[in-house]
Formats: structure tokens, C-alpha cells, sequence
């Protein structure tokens, strides 16, 4: 006797295309993009007084940025799918690793945003590995928690506090 899909129960989510989760996660970086963009801009009259190893760790956000939107609203799974998924979570881990050099918040220490640094250190081989072995659940969690935590909620805590990306972009 033949099932139909009605019988069956719910179809499961087909976790390969975007659904509005990602759309929110690809528009709030898409935001935060051009705000640092902007206030990079803006502060381009101070940029001989920036340390040099804070622009390794700004490029780096903006790579990694700029890459989230078509890493979440493009097709999945394809060769440029895990090629610019290389790039990202090499920027990702390089904004991390260059974020424990900067340090002039807190007189010299780290601070509380440094244990998203270290977070995504430790997320981002998490990724990769749940990429290569076809997890691909895990992977989709994975990287939208390192989107939402370590893109999003830390870029968002650049711009107050007087911290040099607010200074540019606020004035």
C-alpha cells in the first residue's frame, strides 16, 4: 500500500536552503559591514595613530563579513560553497588571534570581549570539521551561533564605549 506525504508526517527541513534565520544573520552583517566600513572610513585622518596590528584583525572582519551573507544565502555544498568557507573561517580565526593583541580598552588587559576570541579559536576548527565530515546540522548550528556571537553581538560591542570604531563612526 502506497504512503503519501500527508501519511508520512512532516517532511524534515532541508537544512541546505536558506531559510529567514539566515536572511536576519546575512542583513545585520550586510549592517554591520557598513558600519565599519563607514567608520573606517570616517577615521581615515587618524589611521598613522592605529597600532599596525589592528588592521590585520580589521581586515580580517571584514573578510569574514563580508563573506556571511553569500556564505548563507548562496547554494551549499558546492566547490566555491567550501572554498569561501576556508576563507571565513580563516578570517575568523585570524580576527580572533589578532584580537588578543588589542588590548587598550582595559588598561593593558583582556576583557570580556576576548572570551568571544577565544570562543571562536575553539569554534572554528569545530566548523571545518563538521564541514569535512558531512555534519551537516552541527555545522549549520555551528556556524550561525559563530555568526550571531562572534560576527554580529561582538561587531555591535566595537562601536560603544568610546572604543576607536565608535570614536570614527560617532565622532
Amino acid at each position: 500500500m502506497a504512503t503519501t506525504i500527508a501519511e508520512s508526517g512532516p517532511r524534515p527541513k532541508n537544512i541546505l536552503v536558506p531559510d529567514l534565520f539566515d536572511r536576519i544573520l546575512s542583513f545585520a552583517a550586510l549592517v554591520l559591514l557598513a558600519a565599519v566600513l563607514t567608520a573606517v572610513w570616517r577615521g581615515r585622518a587618524e589611521w598613522g595613530e592605529v597600532p599596525a596590528f589592528v588592521w590585520p584583525h580589521i581586515l580580517a572582519i571584514v573578510v569574514a563579513v563580508a563573506l556571511t551573507p553569500v556564505m548563507l544565502l548562496r547554494p551549499r555544498g558546492d566547490r566555491l560553497h567550501r572554498r569561501l568557507g576556508l576563507v571565513w573561517v580563516g578570517a575568523m580565526f585570524l580576527a580572533a588571534a589578532f584580537s588578543f593583541g588589542i588590548r587598550g580598552i582595559n588598561g593593558g588587559s583582556l576583557s570580556l570581549i576576548h572570551i568571544l576570541s577565544a570562543w571562536t579559536i575553539i569554534q572554528v576548527p569545530v566548523i571545518y570539521w563538521t564541514a569535512r565530515t558531512h555534519r551537516h546540522r552541527q555545522h549549520r548550528s555551528s556556524v550561525r551561533g559563530m555568526v550571531a556571537g562572534a560576527l554580529i553581538v561582538a561587531g555591535v560591542f566595537t562601536f560603544p564605549f568610546d572604543r576607536l570604531m565608535g570614536h570614527w563612526l560617532f565622532g
